[in-house]
């Protein structure tokens, strides 16, 4: 089966410090992984280079076979925060403002998506809680057809109801070839969706594991991942 994602002797600085050194990561579709590691591990930074946001890396990244960083864009889905509007900006004008920018936007899926978040196209972001505005940025995120879906720590401000019910339903909001990188704290409540975990640790690819490799010998995918840093805060 033919990768994803690829990506190849990966490094980046940034004022001269080391955030990503020598990452190698292949990804095969359709699958959901997770990208774990603690906070300023590069989970984020390692998102915003696959997507073409971070630049001045060096290495190959490629994306369905693609290494042009507007080509990569085309076929990724970022839940990049809406830092760009202003808290008077309505739903819909983003809605108009995504129609323009990705031609792969559905936006009947959106509307789904969005009645699905209990959220309407007339609400203002000034209205909105942190989570509502999570809630948004997923329904924005996944009305797009990408290949692959960039998720940094997108439940962070969700309430536990309601987080549980969108992962539940995440993996149907996207296509069966499709893959989901999903960065997230809350690992044990991901755990049950994960096909795969790759978790950054040393500024590099720690480990790559499928969860059903890890889980063949009687551990949790979270008791996994805090088995890695058992005895170093010490």
């Amino acid at each position: 089966m033919a990768n994803l994602l690829e990506i190849s002797d990966l490094s980046y600085k940034k004022n001269q410090r080391t955030i990503l050194a020598d990452i190698n990561l292949d990804l095969t579709p359709g699958k959901i992984v997770a990208l774990l590691g603690e906070n300023g591990a590069g989970k984020t930074t390692l998102m915003r280079i696959i997507c073409s946001m971070a630049k001045n890396y060096q290495g190959v990244v490629k994306v369905a076979g693609f290494s042009r960083e507007a080509e990569r864009k085309e076929h990724t889905s970022f839940t990049d925060g809406l830092t760009g509007f202003g808290g008077s900006t309505k739903v819909k004008e983003i809605v108009k403002f995504f129609e323009v920018i990705y031609q792969d936007f559905d936006k009947e899926e959106f509307s789904l998506l969005l009645e699905f978040m209990r959220l309407n196209q007339d609400m203002r972001l000034s209205q909105m809680s942190k989570g509502m505005r999570e809630k948004l940025v997923i329904a924005l995120t996944f009305a797009r057809k990408a290949d692959l879906y960039l998720l940094d720590e997108p439940f962070s401000g969700i309430d536990a109801m309601a987080r549980k019910k969108i992962i539940n339903s995440i993996i149907r909001w996207k296509d069966e070839q499709a893959t989901i990188l999903i960065s997230d704290h809350f690992v044990n409540e991901i755990a049950s969706m994960l096909d795969e975990v790759v978790i950054i640790k040393g500024n590099t690819i720690y480990a790559h594991k499928s969860t059903e490799e890890i889980r063949a010998n009687n551990v949790s995918v979270e008791e996994y991942y805090e088995g890695l840093y058992q005895g170093e805060e010490e």
